[in-house]
């Protein structure tokens, strides 16, 4: 009896080679779609020799997209962008290119599509990632009804692009951002000095990150389970952490200190205003109003929990590749 073929759009990426790791550890056929095959060579050797084989495709171009998923039996979307850049906006991806792959898991037959959305995605929300994530179900749904959607929360683990992007700025610089400040500080009195200043409030957004490893396995869980057909799954770790206790925890793990300037919501889409500009921005204005909102689990839909994975804390998976941007004599700094 042959292996089953699975179709992973975006198979190179952060999320995607993961999800081609843990298809290929179970012995599935994996088809891994990249718009640069000779790039995505690396995936290769996550299977034996012909098991994982880097597709050529682009999930705005329909035909290239019923290529790639002709004569599999199941696909997995993990396409996604954080910032728009020429053609590759968020309407193009998140939308029309979702859409153009559920079209065609239904016109092929597909038996099961797991597509990547995200937590917080609202039909009304001012940013365009989060809107345009939730006009991507829709047009999923529609297109094959028994699509299973998830929903991860920020994700973490050795490629990322939230631990590994401020780890990498305080390398070269003294001091560090806490989105979502307050723009007054608050005072109150008491305290030793008479009076107590608050300059980070509530210490910004609170965000629940859930490691990369969790989210593949969930991912390969709900493959495997039918009863998931037309749910859709909020993936998030164990704890959730303001944006302040995310920099602190950063910066524990790599032994360094660096002052947190409190940077409230106006400046810091004046600051983005200009970082967006840049081909691969540290910040955009659309990622500042996302995080105008804590982006955690809701409870109203099932879990990792429900798909039969026990959530890894952060504390747990930071060292492990963290540990590149440690201050030099950090072992000495951490045992005094």
């Amino acid at each position: 009896m042959s292996r089953p073929i699975v179709t992973v759009f975006g198979g190179s990426g952060f999320i995607g080679r993961h999800v081609v790791t843990q298809l290929a550890g179970e012995g599935y056929l994996v088809r891994a779609v990249v718009r640069d095959v000779h790039a995505a060579n690396f995936l290769r050797p996550m299977g034996h020799i012909g098991q994982v084989i880097p597709w050529p495709g682009n999930i705005t171009d329909p035909a290239s997209v019923s290529a790639a998923v002709d004569g599999a039996q199941m696909v997995v979307n993990t396409v996604g962008i954080l910032s728009q850049w020429g053609r590759q906006t968020f309407q193009r991806i998140h939308v029309e290119g979702a859409a153009n792959v559920a079209k065609a898991c239904s016109d092929h037959g597909i038996k099961r599509l797991i597509h990547m959305s995200a937590n917080g995605a609202v039909k009304t929300s001012e940013s365009d990632y989060a809107r345009t994530k939730a006009e991507g179900e829709d047009a999923v749904l529609a297109a094959f009804p028994n699509a299973t959607i998830m929903r991860p929360s920020v994700v973490f683990g050795q490629e990322d692009s939230f631990f590994n992007k401020f780890a990498a700025l305080s390398r070269i610089t003294p001091v560090l951002p806490v989105i979502g400040a307050p723009f007054i500080p608050e005072f109150k009195l008491g305290g030793e000095h008479g009076i107590e200043i608050n300059i980070y409030g509530d210490g910004g957004p609170k965000l629940q990150p859930v490691f990369v490893g969790d989210v593949s396995h969930a991912i390969l869980n709900a493959m495997n389970d039918n009863s998931t057909c037309g749910k859709s799954f909020e993936l998030g770790g164990p704890v959730a952490y303001s944006f302040k206790e995310l920099m602190e925890l950063m910066l524990a793990v790599t032994g360094k200190k660096r002052f947190l300037y409190p940077l409230a919501y106006p400046f810091a889409k004046i600051k983005a205003f200009f970082l967006g500009m840049l081909p691969n921005p540290i910040l955009t204005t659309d990622q500042v109003t996302l995080l105008k909102s804590d982006n955690v689990m809701t409870g109203d839909l099932p879990g990792l929990n429900d798909l039969g994975i026990q959530p890894q804390a952060a504390e747990a998976i930071l060292p492990t590749y963290l540990y590149r941007y440690r201050a030099p004599g950090y072992e000495q700094i951490k045992n005094s």
